[in-house]
């Protein structure tokens, strides 16, 4: 059985088959009755855009449901911070030991990361979206 991750959302636009929806993003203690007290309860909004063929039987303001699957944002994960850091590290430490300065290693580093980075919004960024896929519910 495959497990679901459900988030209230509020449509914010209608554009065409194209919904774009607003979800608060808590912190754990978000619910916490002492949160006005304390400077760690956070929260965040988040906007996320859904194409859907019904996409006209939405309205703005309305409160829906949007649905994705766990394994969509484990994997979401490994390629936003996962993938970026398996090849930070040995970059770093190969360019160290190539060079034997480390501001040179931290920078090369860095640049190789800013690559991914960008190879991913250029030329994964359509596949990624099609593979990545929301629902909404009433």
């Amino acid at each position: 059985m495959e497990k679901i991750i459900k988030h209230n959302a509020v449509v914010k636009k209608i554009d065409g088959q194209t919904v774009r929806l607003t979800i608060v993003q808590s912190s754990a203690c978000s619910g916490c009755a002492a949160k006005q007290m304390c400077n760690s309860a956070e929260s965040k909004e988040k906007e996320v855009d859904v194409c859907t063929p019904d996409a006209s039987s939405y309205r703005v303001g309305e409160t829906v449901i949007l649905e994705g699957r766990l394994s969509d944002g484990r994997r979401a994960a490994l390629i936003a911070y996962g993938l970026p850091l398996l090849l930070l590290l040995p970059t770093l430490f190969l360019s160290v030991w190539l060079t034997g300065n480390e501001t040179q290693g931290a920078l090369w580093a860095l640049l190789s990361v800013v690559l991914y980075y960008a190879f991913v919004a250029l030329f994964l960024r359509k596949r990624l979206q099609r593979q990545f896929s929301f629902r909404i519910n009433h």
